[in-house]
């Protein structure tokens, strides 16, 4: 097996998308996947599953901090839970590239006790900062992270998704916010491998009252 160091961009991105259809995705060819806004989709993607194995964050991590690297930044975070892991592994793989980045955190709620704050790491007024997601529909939990760090006085340079579902104008709702947006994976790019190496989808249409496999 090739050793994952020794990896280029464009083969680790092969290699993190077959571990979202392999781990993280599932596909059923009418909407029955409920969403967080509360629509439902076709698509379901978990990425923790993903960003918590460890060859997931180490694709993870190389992928955002190759994406980010000639942009000057601090610091990479975003809104608790999903962005964790990914801000953990991108400043884990920036120290050993030899270009340190801090990873913060944003919490959903500031916190009533110590020193009230929103946001947790080794960030000051002024950094240079991208925002991360893991997955974005709406868009709705990058932008909470977004303001909270505008109420930090945090320079935003871009924002890194893991996945772009390309649904419910996500990416047009944050680049209204911050113009650069990047996606590591996109919903389309699934499936044009998923469609290569899948007969059928995971949950096909009803028929007879039945959900057929």
């Amino acid at each position: 097996m090739t050793e994952l160091r020794d990896l280029d961009f464009e083969s680790m991105h092969r290699r993190l998308v077959e571990l979202i259809i392999e781990h993280a995705f599932q596909y059923a060819e009418e909407p029955r996947f409920k969403l967080a806004h509360g629509g439902t989709s076709q698509f379901y993607f978990n990425c923790k599953r993903l960003t918590l194995d460890p060859e997931g964050q180490y694709l993870v991590g190389n992928l955002v901090f190759e994406s980010v690297r000639a942009l000057g930044i601090t610091a990479v975070g975003g809104l608790t839970l999903g962005a964790d892991p990914i801000a953990n592994a991108t400043a884990y793989s920036s120290w050993l590239r030899g270009q340190p980045m801090q990873s913060f955190v944003v919490r959903k709620e500031q916190k009533d006790h110590g020193i009230p704050a929103k946001i947790e790491g080794k960030v000051n007024a002024g950094d240079r900062v991208v925002v991360l997601d893991d997955v974005v529909t709406t868009g709705g939990s990058t932008l909470k992270a977004i303001e909270a760090c505008r109420q930090h006085d945090l320079d935003i340079a871009a924002v890194v998704a893991l996945v772009d579902r390309q649904e419910m104008n996500g990416r047009q709702n944050i680049e209204k916010e911050v113009p650069r947006f990047i996606a590591l994976v996109t919903r389309d790019e699934v499936m044009e491998i998923y469609g290569a190496t899948k007969v059928r989808p995971v949950f096909a249409k009803r028929k007879g009252g039945r959900v057929t496999p």
